[in-house]
């Protein structure tokens, strides 16, 4: 397996030359890197004007390793190629290496930028990518792979503090500036180069004024704009070293690499809109940062939130009256760490009335609007505290808790939101502090416990009777003066003390069944089955012409083709069978075809858009501005892997690739409307247009207004 490392954008205060020359001095050998023996010049070129200065070094590297290791191996060092290529009119320096000892064994490769910082041309920004790939190494591949990762990461922390330390060097040498390149026979003036640094320094304040600009906009319109804080990710959405520090958190070089990757994976596949870091992040450390697993368990949650609507349901959906009078849990200041608090008194709450009163689904929803308020409140606290704050403390008090909250209706809606909540919501919660837990609790522990994730459980904090108030207890976590009077504590909790639900607000098992069902069935989206040879079809009819059709769909499964058609007859409506050519239903969705065998493309129908190939996991949003009324046919048709072109024959990636597909069936979530062309306001660049994300989730790493205003649609 290829192990591959992405850096983030890394800025250096200080000018390109400036920096070259502290970089420079890391050769011919550094006593920072006790690992660099040595370096050798192999080839050198220098341009006629000086600009172009390419230098190749061969170096010698002694790598920590067994000395059994080293002597199966039979080497004692090795050796890498490195080629410099510095361009001192472009102000950049492009950085390649590979190994030469080992190479039809091991392959790695390595490419570095320094590179002047777009917005501010006396920053410098830096940037490297690797990739390790073991072919053989006489049976020590997995030891081989570990070693170089470790080695690699060192020399990965040490790669600022030894530019750092140079900088120092050069500043004790009296060096703090160092002239930029001139052609040598054209030397500026000092009246040109003063123009010169005079447009230099206005084109650096363009974004500032900019800024500016808008924020006295917003104040006279009486918009706050608060201070401002740092974007999402450097230009062309690449994320800075220092935006990580400061609002995801210490990472590892390889956990950077991992959030950098999957980011990337998801510009590509949901163009315009991504999730925010923090969310892509937690569902890397639920998963120990293996990228493929994160990426499974992350794209199926955000489908999940698209299809029922969960970006919006802290404002457009209000807890019935029952849940705001007995539902005994609140949100109360923060914890020591400046993590929001949760206080739930689940020992006082009726959650038999509660379950008979509104139903699972119901309870549920209330669940996952507080969740919602969760990640707005870490939010909104790592702005407070200037630290990275993704997760919140819970405090449950048992007290009151017997043998009736063991009730099994009311176990299993408990269960059912456990399991809702560890598959959307990872690693948000930061501890869990159980308190005055009864005897009762083991056997409630023990139903529920096995749906718990390891690494959540391991934050569980769990005190009987009164020793939350001894050594370990509650002071170590909350301060005094916020610990709850019904803890004994000073200030007045303003969490509902819950109680029994009234019998008169009790409803029937029918009435709750369609409670629940209208609740969780409350979505714009509709779900399809594409099989092989079975297209999925729908028909829209457009009486006036340049009306706009938009779409919004989802690829939960396997590769479509998406295809729009235009006819001037109605096709007939398929078949009620459900096994007949026409119309297959299955439990994950519908599948119906609306075009007749019989008809023929380019004499009964045309095709209006060029074809849309569409991967698994990717989502889509788009528009068609209609020329001609009649009847246009949306399709989702399975994508076949296409043959050698040197033959007929399929290719064996082909048909491994095929076998994959479960019974050659995809996938669709989609929704589709009809607009009046004065009325709409997105895009108009039909199946060009974007790959579409998740509102709520990614409003701080959003790049194209284009895909927002295509989001707007569709909701």
């Amino acid at each position: 397996m290829v192990q591959k490392y992405q850096s983030p954008v890394r800025v250096y205060k200080h000018p390109f030359e400036l920096i070259m020359a502290a970089y420079e001095r890391r050769f011919p050998t550094c006593p920072l890197i006790p690992m660099f023996v040595d370096s050798d010049t192999v080839n050198e070129f220098k341009s006629e004007d000086g600009a172009i200065h390419v230098i190749e070094r061969r170096c010698k590297l002694d790598i920590d390793a067994p000395r059994l290791l080293k002597k199966i191996a039979g080497v004692d060092y090795v050796y890498f190629v490195q080629k410099n290529s510095l361009n001192s009119r472009e102000r950049t320096l492009h950085i390649e290496a590979h190994n030469e000892t080992f190479s039809n064994r091991v392959i790695i490769n390595e490419h570095c930028c320094y590179t002047v910082h777009p917005e501010n041309e006396d920053w410098t920004c830096f940037e490297q990518s690797a990739s390790l790939d073991i072919k053989s190494f006489f049976g020590f591949e997995s030891t081989v792979e570990k070693i170089a990762m470790k080695q690699y990461t060192s020399n990965i922390k040490k790669g600022k503090e030894i530019i750092e330390y140079y900088l120092r060097q050069l500043e004790e040498e009296g060096i703090t500036f160092v002239p930029r390149w001139t052609p040598p026979s054209i030397a500026p003036s000092s009246e040109t180069s003063s123009s010169c640094k005079k447009q230099a320094a206005s084109l650096a304040v363009v974004v500032p004024d900019t800024a500016q600009a808008e924020g006295l906009a917003s104040e006279a319109l009486g918009t706050p704009t608060g201070p401002p804080e740092p974007v999402a990710g450097t230009p062309d959405d690449k994320l800075d070293a220092d935006y990580i520090k400061r609002y995801l958190g210490d990472l590892t070089p390889l956990q950077e690499s991992c959030l950098i990757r999957l980011r990337q994976w998801l510009q590509e596949t949901h163009k315009g809109k991504i999730p925010k870091d923090e969310h892509i992040l937690r569902f890397l450390r639920a998963r120990d940062f293996n990228i493929d697993k994160a990426r499974e368990i992350m794209c199926q949650s955000l489908t999940w939130r698209k299809q029922h609507q969960v970006d919006y349901i802290l404002d457009t959906w209000s807890p019935p009256q029952v849940l705001q009078d007995y539902y005994a849990g609140g949100w109360h200041h923060h914890d020591k760490d400046g993590r929001p608090l949760y206080v739930l008194r689940l020992g006082q709450m009726d959650t038999k009335g509660l379950v008979r009163a509104l139903g699972e689904e119901a309870l549920l929803r209330y669940v996952l609007s507080i969740n919602e308020e969760g990640l707005r409140r870490c939010e909104e606290n790592t702005k407070v505290f200037g630290r990275p704050i993704s997760s919140w403390t819970c405090l449950v008090d048992l007290e009151g808790l017997n043998m009736r909250h063991l009730w099994r209706p009311g176990v299993k809606a408990l269960l059912r939101i456990i399991e809702v909540v560890e598959a959307n919501y990872p690693e948000t919660l930061g501890r869990l502090l159980i308190l005055r837990a009864p005897r009762v609790f083991p056997v409630l522990w023990t139903l529920v416990s096995p749906f718990i994730d390891d690494n959540t459980r391991r934050k569980f904090l769990i005190y009987a009777g009164n020793d939350y108030q001894g050594p370990g207890g509650l002071l170590d976590y909350i301060d005094k003066e916020i610990i709850p009077d019904f803890l004994s504590g000073e200030c007045m909790c303003e969490v509902p003390e819950g109680g029994l639900v009234p019998k008169s607000l009790y409803r029937t098992a029918e009435e709750l069944e369609n409670e629940d069902l209208r609740l969780w069935t409350e979505t714009i989206y509709q779900s399809a089955s594409v099989f092989k040879g079975a297209p999925h079809e729908i028909l829209i009819q457009i009486v006036d012409a340049s009306s706009v059709i938009t779409w919004d769909f989802d690829v939960c499964k396997g590769d479509i083709v998406f295809n729009i058609y235009h006819s001037k007859r109605s096709p007939q409506p398929p078949k009620k069978d459900s096994l007949g050519a026409h119309s297959i239903t299955s439990p994950g969705g519908n599948n119906v075809q609306l075009i007749d065998r019989v008809w023929q493309l380019g004499r009964d129908y045309s095709m209006v858009e060029s074809p849309l190939i569409c991967k698994e996991g990717e989502s889509v949003q788009g528009s068609h501005v209609t020329r001609w009324p009649g009847f246009y046919i949306l399709q989702w048709r399975f994508h076949s892997m296409p043959a050698c072109a040197a033959t007929n024959l399929p290719r064996v990636d082909d048909v491994l690739a095929s076998l994959q597909v479960s019974s050659h069936k995809c996938k669709v979530m989609y929704y589709t409307e009809v607009i009046g062309s004065e009325d709409f306001r997105g895009s108009m660049t039909s199946l060009e247009s974007s790959h579409s994300g998740f509102s709520q989730l990614s409003a701080a790493t959003t790049s194209s207004s284009q895909s927002q205003a295509s989001s707007m649609i569709s909701r």
